[in-house]
C-alpha cells in the first residue's frame, strides 16, 4: 500500500509540474507573439498620426490664428440718427411761423493712434509661434515617449523570455527528479531547493509579464486604439553611438530647445506688451462725418465732420505700464532661470549617457550566449552528478541576473539618449540604430 501511495504521488507531481512548464510555455507564447509585430519606429509613425492628443494643439494653432484677424481688425463704424419735429416762433410770443421735420445722421469711425494695430499684430504672431512650437515640442516628445514605452516593452519581453527559459528548465529536471526514489535526505532537499527557485522565477516572471502588458496598454492609447488590442514589439539589439562633446551639445540646447524657445518667444511677446502700453496713454480719435436738415419755417441743411478725442487728464494708463514692465523682468527671469536648467539637465543626462556606454564597453560582446551556454552545460552536468546543486541553482540565477543588468542598462541608455535629443531639439551626433 505504501508503495502505491508513493508512485500516485510522483505520478501526480509530474503532472502538476508538466501542466506549470506548459503553461509558462504558452503565457510566453502569447506575450510575444500577440497580433502583428511593431516596430518601435512604426509605432512612433503611427502614434505621430493618430495620437488624439495632437488635435488639441492643431485646435490651439487655430485658436491663435484667429486671434491674429482679430487683433488686425478696426473696431466697427457707429451709425447714429436723430429724429424730431421743430416748430419756428418769432420772438416775444410772435405767431407760429411753420413747423416741419427735423433729423440727423452720422457716421462714426474711431482711428487707432498710429502703431497700435502693428503691435497687436506683432502679440498675436508671437502666439502663432508659441502654439506652433508647443505642437512641435509635444510631437517630439511624444515620439521620445514612444521610443522610450517601446524599448522598455521589449526588454521587458525579453526578460520575460530568459526567466521563462531558466523556470522550464528547472520544471524539466524537476520532473525528472519526483519520478525517482529519493535516497536520504540530499536528494530530497535539493528537489526542494529547485522548486523553490521555479516558485521566485515564476514570480519574477509574472512580474515582468505585467510591465509588458502595463506598457502595451499605454502605447495602444497613444496610437488611439483599443487598450486590448494585441500587438507584438519586434526589435534588434540597439546600437550606441557615443555623443558629440558637451560644448557642442549646449551650444545646440541654447539654440533649440524647446522650453528656451518658448520662454525667448514670450520674453519678445512681452515687450511688445510693454510698448503697446506706452501706445494706449495715447487716445484714439473718432472722426464722425454727419448730414442733418431741419424744415420748420425754413429748410436748413448741415454737412460737417466732427472729431472726438478724449483728453488724458485723469488716467495715463500708468498702471498698465507698470505691470507691463514688471512682467518683462519676469520674462527676463524665467529666460535665464531655464537656460540654466536647460545646461544642468542636459549635462546630468549626457553624463549619464556616457556612463552606461562606460559599463556596457566593459561587456564582451558575446556575454550573454556565453552565459546562456554555461547555465545549459550546469544543466547537463547536474543531471550527471558532477555539478553540486548550490552551483547549478547559482549558475541560472547569474544568466537570469546578467540578462536583466544587461538590458536595463541599455534601456536606462536609450532613455538618457532620448532625453538629450530632446533638451537639444535635434538628433545630435547621429541615430540610435534599432
Amino acid at each position: 500500500m505504501k508503495a502505491r501511495w508513493t508512485i500516485c504521488a510522483t505520478l501526480l507531481a509530474a503532472v502538476y509540474l508538466n501542466a506549470g512548464w506548459a503553461a509558462g510555455a504558452a503565457t510566453t507564447n502569447s506575450a510575444s507573439e500577440a497580433g502583428p509585430a511593431l516596430t518601435v519606429e512604426a509605432l512612433v509613425t503611427e502614434v505621430l498620426a493618430k495620437n488624439p492628443e495632437l488635435e488639441f494643439y492643431r485646435a490651439e494653432i487655430a485658436a491663435a490664428r484667429a486671434g491674429r484677424k482679430t487683433a488686425a481688425e478696426w473696431p466697427n463704424p457707429e451709425v447714429t440718427f436723430e429724429g424730431g419735429q421743430k416748430k419756428s416762433w418769432e420772438r416775444g410770443g410772435g405767431p407760429l411761423l411753420g413747423d416741419g421735420a427735423a433729423w440727423s445722421v452720422s457716421l462714426a469711425q474711431p482711428f487707432e493712434f498710429p502703431g497700435r494695430v502693428a503691435l497687436r499684430k506683432a502679440i498675436a504672431d508671437r502666439q502663432i509661434g508659441l502654439a506652433e512650437l508647443g505642437l512641435r515640442q509635444f510631437r517630439a516628445s511624444l515620439a521620445a515617449h514612444t521610443r522610450r514605452l517601446a524599448w522598455s516593452g521589449w526588454s521587458t519581453q525579453e526578460k520575460v523570455r530568459a526567466a521563462r527559459e531558466v523556470e522550464q528548465r528547472l520544471l524539466a529536471l524537476n520532473a525528472v527528479m519526483v519520478q525517482r526514489e529519493p535516497a536520504g535526505v540530499t536528494p530530497l532537499l535539493e528537489m526542494r531547493i529547485i522548486e523553490a527557485n521555479a516558485l521566485v522565477l515564476s514570480r519574477r516572471a509574472s512580474q515582468a509579464l505585467q510591465a509588458l502588458q502595463n506598457a502595451r496598454l499605454e502605447l495602444n492609447l497613444l496610437r488611439g486604439q483599443p487598450p486590448h488590442a494585441a500587438f507584438a514589439l519586434s526589435a534588434a539589439p540597439p546600437v550606441f553611438t557615443n555623443l558629440p562633446p558637451l560644448e557642442e551639445l549646449l551650444g545646440l540646447a541654447r539654440t533649440n530647445n524647446f522650453e528656451l524657445r518658448t520662454r525667448q518667444i514670450e520674453l519678445a511677446q512681452q515687450g511688445f506688451r510693454v510698448r503697446l502700453s506706452r501706445n494706449e496713454r495715447w487716445p484714439a480719435v473718432t472722426l464722425a462725418p454727419f448730414y442733418s436738415s431741419e424744415k420748420a419755417a425754413d429748410e436748413e441743411q448741415i454737412i460737417g465732420v466732427g472729431v472726438t478725442v478724449p483728453l488724458p487728464i485723469w488716467s495715463q494708463n500708468k498702471g498698465a505700464v507698470e505691470a507691463a514692465r514688471a512682467r518683462l523682468e519676469q520674462a527676463e527671469t524665467m529666460v535665464r532661470v531655464t537656460a540654466r536648467d536647460v545646461e544642468r539637465r542636459l549635462t546630468e543626462h549626457a553624463l549619464a549617457y556616457a556612463n552606461r556606454l562606460e559599463e556596457m564597453n566593459r561587456y564582451r560582446q558575446d556575454a550573454l550566449d556565453r552565459l546562456r551556454e554555461a547555465a545549459e552545460a550546469a544543466d547537463r552536468h547536474y543531471r550527471l552528478g558532477a555539478v553540486p546543486v548550490a552551483t547549478y541553482i547559482e549558475m541560472q540565477m547569474a544568466y537570469l541576473d546578467a540578462v536583466e543588468a544587461l538590458l536595463s542598462t541599455q534601456e536606462e541608455a536609450l532613455d538618457h539618449r532620448q532625453q538629450v535629443e530632446l533638451l537639444t531639439g535635434t538628433a545630435a551626433g547621429g541615430e540610435v540604430a534599432p
